[in-house]
């Protein structure tokens, strides 16, 4: 037993001096292979000015749009149109009973008649000196009246037959026929389709920079065209109530634009300057954001924040400087730390 005891002391005597009389600094071999290095395209980051902008909720409205209603009063005989109907100017609408109206100017013709040959008559009569030109002037008058009333009965019996006074698409009817027409009383509502704007209330502190004739970025939700809105109208008084200013933009004619839709449209609040690069330098991995900065020909791995996304470009908010070289093509491949060849 003691023999066995002996014999374990020394073999982890040997052992120790074994181990101490390693080379000092030797490391364990390691067996991960460090990665190639890998071709990338860098740009230099740097700050670049851009208006910052504010989404403004608007409606889809007709540049053209009218509420037709009767300019006598009477019976509605025939409503000739129904609402979604396309019409041409001039176009037969409603016809309301012209009976009263038609009476009246038979009248004021048999009177013009009357008139005129009491004139043909008083005149010979006035060659020949039998009557003064004060008898003459007063029948001649009577004439005059007389062709006055056919003009104006034949006016109220043309309102009788109503018509559209553009071309465009009865949106609402709103009477039928046998209801009594009433000067002023709308009976449908049409608008030009072709013509359209979207009006919206801005805000005071964004009003200063709006201008006739300003193109401006707008959104309709059903439509997936991107479309640009012409400034053609500012209203020059605020909304007491709302302290908002109406303005009115001009739209493109797009496919599935329609009067009464919802839109958005960006309008401009302040000049601003943030960091700038191409959204292909970005790398995505679950939650974190990443930018590979070329430093000393390796790979440094950054994660940044961001902010406004602008057509092909990113604006970053926080996690690089201006100046900074970053990897715009290849980033997505990247480790930390890989060495890198430069285009």
């Amino acid at each position: 037993m003691k023999s066995i005891l002996q014999l374990t002391i020394t073999l982890l005597a040997a052992g120790s001096l074994w181990t101490g009389c390693k080379p000092h600094g030797e490391k364990e071999p390691v067996n991960a292979t460090p990665r190639p290095a890998a071709q990338v395209k860098t740009a230099t980051i740097a700050k670049e000015a851009r208006l910052a902008t504010e989404e403004v909720v608007g409606t889809v409205r007709s540049k053209q749009n009218a509420v037709i209603a009767a300019k006598v009063s009477g019976s509605l005989q025939r409503i000739l149109v129904a609402p979604g109907q396309l019409v041409k100017a001039g176009d037969w609408l409603a016809q309301i009973d012209a009976r009263e109206i038609q009476a009246r100017l038979d009248q004021a013709n048999a009177a013009r008649e009357l008139a005129r040959k009491d004139v043909e008559r008083l005149t010979k009569l006035l060659t020949d000196k039998a009557i003064t030109q004060q008898e003459f002037d007063a029948v001649d008058s009577r004439l005059h009246v007389a062709e006055a009333t056919v003009k104006e009965v034949d006016s109220l019996l043309s309102y009788t037959r109503i018509t559209a006074p553009f071309d465009g698409v009865i949106t609402r009817k709103l009477a039928d026929a046998g209801d009594l027409a009433v000067p002023g009383k709308p009976l449908f509502e049409l608008e030009d389709p072709a013509v359209l704007r979207l009006e919206a209330d801005v805000p005071e502190a964004a009003i200063g920079r709006l201008k006739l004739g300003l193109s401006l970025p707008v959104r309709i939700a059903s439509v997936e065209t991107n479309l640009t809105g012409v400034v053609c109208e500012i209203a020059p008084t605020a909304d007491p109530n709302s302290r908002t200013f109406l303005i009115k933009l001009d739209l493109p004619v797009v496919a599935g634009l329609r009067s009464g839709q919802f839109g958005r449209v960006e309008v401009p609040t302040a000049e601003i300057s943030a960091l700038r690069m191409p959204f292909s330098a970005l790398v995505v991995r679950g939650q974190l954001e990443i930018v590979f900065v070329a430093a000393g020909q390796k790979a440094q791995m950054r994660l940044v924040k961001t902010g406004k996304h602008l057509g092909n470009a990113v604006e970053i908010v926080s996690g690089l400087e201006p100046g900074e070289r970053i990897v715009v093509e290849g980033a997505a491949q990247l480790t930390d730390g890989q060495p890198l060849i430069l285009q």
